[in-house]
């Protein structure tokens, strides 16, 4: 039974139940090595890096606050929009316009005594690889895939073989709707986001006449914004998701073509939404996941039980369309996977088809989805986005067939992105016969 002493100024009362679980050996541990006391001590040490202070990440917060977390980190970059607080129960009225990361990390720090929560406002790409290595856990509530598969890939190249604290377990959680996932990924142990890519459906593409001629609903007007009007203006040098500023122009250009073709409809938050292909959330879906995700950081940090990915499943889907209904199964690593594995992925291709067609198809492909592709082949470099002078000089290759480029059937590419910095994506190009 807890007792004031192992949780000096907190009430011994909440953390009665948790005790019966981490102070006593159970079924799953080995009672002759099992040290109740020692598994509060090293849970209260250990830092804990939670993603994202929405929706999921209020849960999330929330939860390992009561599970007995006591070093608590959250990263944030966003605000509180008056549209968050039917979900977002820690924040309040008077909250709005304020970091969501600071707000969050005082409620709970106010609620729970003892815990101690840093907040971040920033992007995760503004931290360093130093930052990452002093957690123990990392635990994600992101509503971006993209984002998802940037942590995904710092922590894989973060890990060395012979230093077994470079490995910091991931535990990923998503909702759509009334569907959801909690995952665990050891990086290069199990298969990671990138392996399990193909999972996340592309969102479907609108024909760019559509788009510049007869947009039918808001979502058409945004998409116009975001991709005809930013290109005609160029307002700001290059287009950045996370910039308000960014975001405020694309939501009063598209405003503008929705009234031109009364189209109702059109928000900031819809704007925000569409371009950074924003999954939507429900409160009670959010809750379930985050439940399950904090239900797998208890059991790494207490050895109660074995969690997702020990020693088969690693991949828990939950679906609360029509009552309830969860399974696990296990999400196979990927040998060709551009994270994590060594081999190239086979890419079908055509030789008649211009570069410009296969570095389009980068984006629909479930297994890529990238969306500034540059393309180098052995030798030669055959696009390049960025810098501009270079994009240039490589702009009249974009033209040409594969076949004309030189390309051969079975010959390896390597593709980046510059969302994904330290990633090199490789395909072998199989030409069909």
């Amino acid at each position: 039974m807890a007792s004031a002493e192992v949780h000096p100024g907190s009430e011994p009362s909440r953390w009665a139940y948790l005790d019966k679980v981490r102070t006593r050996p159970g079924p799953f541990t080995n009672p002759h090595v099992f040290n109740g006391e020692e598994v509060v001590a090293a849970m209260e040490k250990m830092k804990v890096l939670v993603i994202g202070a929405g929706g999921l990440g209020c849960e999330l917060l929330k939860n390992l606050a009561l599970s007995g977390f006591k070093n608590i980190d959250v990263i944030d970059m966003d605000t509180i929009d008056i549209s968050n607080l039917n979900r977002q129960f820690l924040f309040r009225q008077a909250d709005v316009g304020s970091s969501k990361a600071e707000v969050a990390a005082r409620f709970v720090e106010k609620r729970v005594k003892g815990v101690k929560i840093t907040p971040h406002n920033k992007k995760i790409q503004d931290f360093d690889e130093d930052f990452y290595m002093q957690f123990q856990l990392v635990v994600c509530g992101l509503d971006s895939i993209e984002a998802r598969r940037w942590i995904n890939a710092t922590l894989v190249n973060m890990v060395d073989e012979d230093a077994e604290d470079s490995y910091k377990p991931l535990i990923d959680g998503g909702t759509e709707g009334f569907k959801g996932q909690a995952r665990v990924i050891i990086p290069t142990v199990t298969s990671c986001i990138e392996c399990q890519l193909d999972m996340h459906a592309p969102r479907a593409a609108v024909p760019l006449c559509t788009l510049a001629s007869i947009p039918r609903q808001p979502e058409h007007c945004i998409e116009w914004a975001h991709v005809i009007a930013w290109d005609q203006e160029k307002p700001f040098p290059q287009l950045d998701k996370d910039d308000p500023e960014h975001i405020t122009w694309l939501y009063q250009k598209a405003l503008l073509r929705a009234r031109e073709f009364n189209i109702p409809g059109v928000t900031y938050a819809l704007t925000q939404g569409v371009v950074k292909n924003i999954i939507p959330a429900i409160a009670a879906t959010n809750s379930v996941i985050a439940a399950a995700c904090c239900n797998e950081a208890l059991k790494i940090a207490s050895n109660c039980a074995p969690f997702l990915g020990l020693p088969d499943d690693n991949y828990m889907m939950y679906s609360g369309n029509d009552s309830v209904y969860t399974y696990t199964f296990r999400h196979e690593k990927k040998d060709d996977c551009p994270v994590c594995g060594q081999l190239a992925r086979d890419l079908p291709a055509d030789r008649s088809w211009t570069l410009r067609e296969l570095v389009d198809s980068f984006a629909a492909r479930p297994e890529a989805l990238l969306k500034k592709p540059s393309v180098r082949a052995e030798g030669k470099t055959l696009y390049m986005q960025s810098p501009e002078s270079l994009e240039v000089q490589t702009r009249p290759n974009l033209d040409k067939t594969l076949a004309e480029l030189g390309l051969e059937d079975g010959q390896e590419i390597g593709v980046t992105d510059p969302a994904f910095a330290t990633v090199v994506f490789k395909f072998r190009l199989r030409f069909k016969q």
